[in-house]
C-alpha cells in the first residue's frame, strides 16, 4: 500500500492531516488555533502530541518533511538505546512503540518460521541496536498511534511546513507563521502553549527566545571536556544517511560524481589528528582517538565486526524468499560524517544551511561511488560494483534519507542546565567519593524521566575530534525544559537546557521521546490546572502533582533496575 492509500485508509486525508496537494479543506485554511502547538514532528514532537492528545487537548503538530518521526524515519537512524531498554529506562508509550514495531514486522512481512519464532526479534539484525528496522515500519507505527487522535478531531498535522515567523507579546508567543516547503503558502497557528521540537531549534530565533549554539567554555560550565573558549560555531557533524543493497555479479556503479576526487583525497585536519584519508577503513577510535579499522564486506555477512551489518535494517535471512527482500545496510559511518561547517549560529543564513546540507549529501554520494569502485576488499581487490542504493526503503528514489541526521540543536537558556558534571562517571566519582559500583548521576528532585547513553560527540565543525566520555544513567530535570524568560514555550526535543557536552548523551531516540512526551504532558497539565510551567517548576506541591500524573501515564522518574556506568 502506498503512502496516500495508507493515509486514506486510516482517515488521515482531507482536513485533519495536511499534505501539500492533498485535502481541499486544509488548502483553503489560512489560520488555525489549538490548545497546544508543537513545532516539529520528529521523535520528540510525535511523543509530545501523543501526551497532549491523550490528556484531551487540541493539538496542531507541524513537520518540515513529509514524514513524522525524525531520527526514526526521515533521518533513517536505527534507534540508539541503552542496554536496559528491554526491561526499563523508557516511558510506557515508547515501549508500546517498540513492541508494535516488532508485532508489525512479524505480522506484515513474509518471514520464515525461524524468524517468526524468535524471541524479541531484531528485524534487521544490526548490532548497533536490538531493534534495527526499516524507517517505513517506524512511520507506520507512529501514524497508527496518532490516528485515533486525528479521527476524533484532537490532532491536526501539517506536513511540509516550516516556521518562518512568530508573533510575540512581552514574554509570550502568541502565534507562529508556517510556510509550505513546496508552494510557499503560509498558515498562522495560534495557541496558548507552544512546544519547540524542530531538529535545529528553528523557532527560538524567530521568537526571540534566549538560546545558545555550539560549545560553551570550560570556565562557564566547569566541564573538563569543554573547550577553553566558547565557540557558537563549534557543532557536531551531521550525516546524510543512505541505504545499500548488494547484488553479486551485477553492476550498479553510479556515474562518477563531479566532486568525487575532492572527497576521495580528503584528509581531515583535526585535533587530535585523524589517521589518514576520510575514505578508508581506518578512522579515529571515538574513545582512545587512536587509529582503528572496522572491516566492510557485503558478501561475508556472518563476519563480526562488519560495517555491512552494523546498522543493517533488513536481514534477507529472515524472509521466505531472500531474493525478493535483499539485505539492506544503513550507512551512518565516520566516512560520511560532514563537519566542514555548522548549520546554525551567528552569521549562518538559511541559504548557507541548505548548501551545507547539500554538501553532506554530496559526500555520501561520493562514498557510494568509492565503495563501488575503489574501496579495499578483504580478498585484496577493490570495490563492489554490485552495491546499489536501495530505492524506496527510505522514502526516496535514490536511496537517501529524506533529511540529514542532526545531532545538535540550538539550545534554550534554561531555568536549569545539565552539564557534564551531572552525568560523567569520573567527575561524579571525584566529587562524591563513590566507587565504580556505587557512583550515580546527580539526582534531580524535579525529574520528568530517565535516559542513558555515553557522552558521545562526533567530530566538530572546528576540527575537534571525537569526545566520548563514560557517563551514568541519568534523570531529565523539568527545569531543563523551561526557558528562563518566555512563559509559554516548552522544549520538546534536543533544544532543552543541556550543554554542548551533555547534549552528547541527551540526544538519542528514547531520551528525545521522553523529553517530548514530558513536554506535551506539562502543557496539558498547565491547561488543566491553569498554571504556568514556571509555577509547576517553582512550587514543590505542583511539581509532585505533575510527577504523579507522569507516573500514572507510565513514566519512569528514577531508574528501577540495577545500573552501571556506560
Amino acid at each position: 500500500m502506498d503512502r496516500r492509500s495508507f493515509l486514506a485508509a486510516v482517515g488521515l486525508v482531507g482536513g485533519c492531516f495536511s499534505v501539500p496537494g492533498i485535502g481541499a479543506t486544509e488548502r483553503r485554511t489560512t489560520s488555525l488555533s489549538a490548545s497546544v502547538l508543537i513545532v516539529g514532528g520528529g521523535t520528540g514532537g510525535v511523543a509530545a502530541a501523543l501526551a497532549a492528545c491523550r490528556a484531551g487537548q487540541r493539538v496542531v503538530l507541524t513537520e518540515e518533511t513529509l514524514w513524522i518521526g525524525g531520527q526514526f524515519t526521515s533521518q533513517a537512524v536505527p534507534p540508539d538505546e541503552h542496554p536496559w531498554i528491554e526491561e526499563a529506562g523508557c516511558t510506557r508509550s515508547y515501549r508500546q512503540f517498540r513492541d508494535e514495531v516488532r508485532q508489525r514486522f512479524l505480522r506484515d512481512f513474509p518471514l520464515n518460521a525461524a524468524s517468526r519464532s524468535a524471541a524479541r526479534v531484531n528485524p534487521g539484525g544490526g548490532w548497533v541496536s536490538r531493534l534495527c528496522h526499516e524507517p517505513r515500519l517506524a512511520l507506520a507505527v507512529l501514524e497508527s498511534l496518532l490516528a485515533p487522535h486525528i479521527a476524533n478531531g484532537r490532532l491536526t498535522i501539517l506536513l511540509g511546513h516550516r516556521p518562518v515567523a512568530a508573533s510575540v507579546r512581552g514574554d509570550r508567543i502568541e502565534s507562529v507563521v508556517f510556510e509550505e516547503v513546496t508552494g510557499g503558502r503560509r498558515r498562522t497557528v495560534s495557541a496558548p502553549w507552544v512546544l519547540e521540537a524542530t531538529e535545529l531549534g528553528d523557532l527560538l530565533p524567530l521568537a526571540g527566545v534566549e538560546h545558545v549554539t555550539g560549545a560553551e567554555s570550560r570556565s562557564e560550565t566547569g566541564e573538563p571536556s569543554a573547550p577553553e573558549l566558547a565557540d557558537p560555531l563549534d557543532q557536531q557533524a551531521i550525516t546524510w544517511c543512505f541505504a545499500l543493497e548488494h547484488h553479486a555479479g551485477q553492476n550498479h556503479v553510479l556515474q562518477r560524481p563531479d566532486d568525487y576526487a575532492r572527497w576521495r583525497d580528503y584528509v581531515p585536519t583535526m585535533t587530535p589528528p585523524w589517521p589518514g584519508r576520510l575514505f578508508a577503513w581506518e578512522h579515529a577510535h571515538p574513545v582512545t582517538l587512536k587509529s582503528r579499522s572496522l572491516p566492510f564486506d557485503p558478501v561475508g555477512e556472518g563476519a563480526f565486526p562488519n560495517l555491512w551489518t552494523y546498522r543493517r535494517i533488513r536481514d534477507a535471512s529472515r524472509f521466505q524468499d531472500p531474493r525478493s527482500h535483499p539485505s539492506v545496510c544503513l550507512v551512518n559511518w565516520p566516512q560520511n560524517d560532514h563537519w566542514l561547517a555548522p548549520l546554525v549560529g551567528p552569521g549562518v543564513s538559511l541559504e548557507q544551511r541548505r548548501q551545507r546540507e547539500a554538501e553532506a549529501k554530496a559526500l555520501s554520494r561520493s562514498l557510494i561511488y568509492w565503495l563501488q569502485t575503489e574501496a579495499p576488499r578483504p580478498d585484496g581487490g577493490t570495490g563492489w560494483p554490485g552495491l546499489k542504493p536501495s530505492a524506496g526503503i527510505l522514502g526516496t528514489s535514490d536511496g537517501f534519507a529524506l533529511a540529514p541526521y542532526i545531532r545538535e540543536s540550538r539550545r534554550i537558556r534554561a531555568k536549569f542546565t545539565v552539564t557534564e558534571r551531572h552525568v560523567s562517571t569520573e567527575v561524579r566519582k571525584m566529587e562524591t567519593g563513590a566507587t565504580a559500583e556505587t557512583v550515580r548521576a546527580t539526582p534531580f528532585p524535579d525529574s520528568v524521566g530517565v535516559g542513558a547513553y555515553r557522552i558521545d560527540l562526533h567530530p566538530s565543525t572546528r576540527a575537534r575530534n571525537y569526545v566520548d566520555v563514560s557517563s551514568l544513567p541519568f534523570q531529565i530535570p523539568l527545569g531543563a525544559l523551561l526557558p528562563r524568560r518566555v512563559e509559554n514555550l516548552i522544549a520538546a526535543g534536543k533544544c532543552l537546557g543541556v550543554t554542548h557536552i551533555a547534549n552528547g548523551c541527551y540526544r538519542l531516540h528514547p531520551v528525545e521521546w521522553n523529553i517530548g512526551e514530558a513536554a506535551g504532558a506539562l502543557a496539558a497539565f498547565c491547561l488543566d490546572r491553569k498554571r504556568t510551567p514556571a509555577e509547576v517548576y517553582a512550587k514543590s506541591d505542583l511539581t509532585a502533582e505533575f510527577q504523579k500524573r507522569l507516573r500514572d501515564d507510565g513514566f519512569e522518574l528514577e531508574w528501577q533496575v540495577p545500573i552501571r556506568p556506560l
